[in-house]
């Protein structure tokens, strides 16, 4: 299945490595400049846009417009930053990736296996089979209406209820999926609602269960090609680990935000642990908080620690897969772990303030005092 880039950029070597870079992820690049690109977000939709920072004031807009223009599953943005000590503006301005310039092909290949594996991720879980069927709606106050769903996905459904919701409510659903015979209960938060009763919602915290159902039922009824689930990223190595997070160093992390999921393998012996992207450092690593609001969460952790626990002097085979672009609930509030002390979870959810460098010495410096898995 082909993607499709806008590249917005009048740096011809940049785009001279970048095209037959992105080529060969399948992804297609449209070149414009600034103001051109604004007229094609309005018109079109994109797999990933990349935008040159050279023009920060028109790439910003161009950034702005991108996230305004996002329907259905989002573009994957990637800006392309000579000042590096401008990245937190960046990001903060919603860049999901940031390329250093100048930057070599190997660079621009480490930066698009994170970013393909992102675009094909959210095509899968954006993808809406249309179906209409009662549904029981449990609302946050308590009270139980009946709506019909319209669509679902991996990630959400539309429904049309008699009364409006409005945004940011939280429900829960019981659905009835068609051919399979299986009922399936999930909660929601309402991400739009109109004045007519007709909203959408984003599912939290799925149980593995569920998401893997989820995926089978939109899989089967899909009527047009959904790409694979993305590969893994490998060459990751787990340099930091406590309770709550770990820190993983590899050329391809995932933006801030995201949801990922951790595998290990040791001995003939795989495990997994979803976690959040807390920091993320352009081609070098990121920190990760794990997910541990729910005791299948908190299992997947233990099982992950004890895993590196019982396997001393064999350094694990670690790989790291997006599970979405940014993550809601899962990380709101306590997770399990607020009432211990964990200095490398702190650091991760307190970075902002840190450069780079300023945040892997103090991560350095708590290593010292900690086991090393390096």
């Amino acid at each position: 299945m082909p993607f499709h880039s806008l590249l917005v950029s009048k740096d011809e070597k940049a785009g001279a490595i970048l095209t037959p870079v992105l080529a060969g992820f399948g992804i297609t690049a449209q070149r414009c400049g600034y103001s051109e690109a604004l007229s094609l977000l309005t018109d079109q939709k994109y797999d990933a846009v990349i935008i040159d920072f050279d023009d920060p004031h028109s790439a910003a807009l161009v950034l702005q417009n991108t996230d305004e223009a996002a329907s259905g599953y989002h573009a994957i943005t990637v800006a392309l930053l000579s000042d590096k000590t401008k990245v937190r503006n960046v990001f903060g301005a919603g860049a999901n990736f940031i390329l250093y310039k100048p930057f070599s092909r190997e660079q621009a290949q480490s930066t698009f296996r994170a970013a393909t594996a992102l675009i094909k991720r959210e095509r899968r879980r954006s993808y809406r089979v249309p179906i209409q069927m009662p549904i029981q709606i449990q609302l946050q106050k308590g009270s139980e209406i009946e709506g019909i769903l319209l669509d679902l996905s991996e990630g959400g459904m539309d429904f049309v209820a008699p009364q409006p919701t409005h945004r940011g409510a939280e429900i829960t659903a019981s659905i009835h999926l068609p051919d399979l015979g299986t009922q399936i209960e999930v909660r929601g938060e309402v991400a739009w609602a109109n004045a007519n009763g007709q909203c959408g919602v984003r599912f939290l915290d799925l149980s593995d269960h569920v998401r893997s159902t989820l995926k089978a039922w939109v899989l089967a009824h899909a009527d047009e090609l959904l790409p694979d689930d993305p590969d893994p990223v490998a060459h990751c190595k787990l340099s930091d680990l406590s309770l709550g997070a770990c820190y993983v160093e590899t050329e391809s992390p995932f933006p801030e935000r995201s949801g990922i999921i951790l595998s290990l393998k040791a001995r003939e012996v795989e495990v997994q642990a979803e976690g959040m992207v807390r920091v993320m450092h352009p081609g070098f690593g990121m920190g990760i908080e794990f997910a541990s609001r729910t005791p299948e969460q908190r299992e997947h952790v233990g099982n992950f620690i004890a895993l590196l626990s019982s396997v001393p002097g064999t350094t694990p085979e670690l790989s790291v897969a997006p599970r979405a672009l940014t993550t809601y609930d899962e990380y709101a509030g306590s997770n399990g772990t607020e009432d211990l002390e964990d200095p490398l979870l702190e650091l991760l959810r307190n970075h902002a303030s840190l450069r780079q460098e300023e945040f892997l010495q103090e991560l350095r410096r708590q290593r010292s005092s900690e086991v090393n898995l390096a």
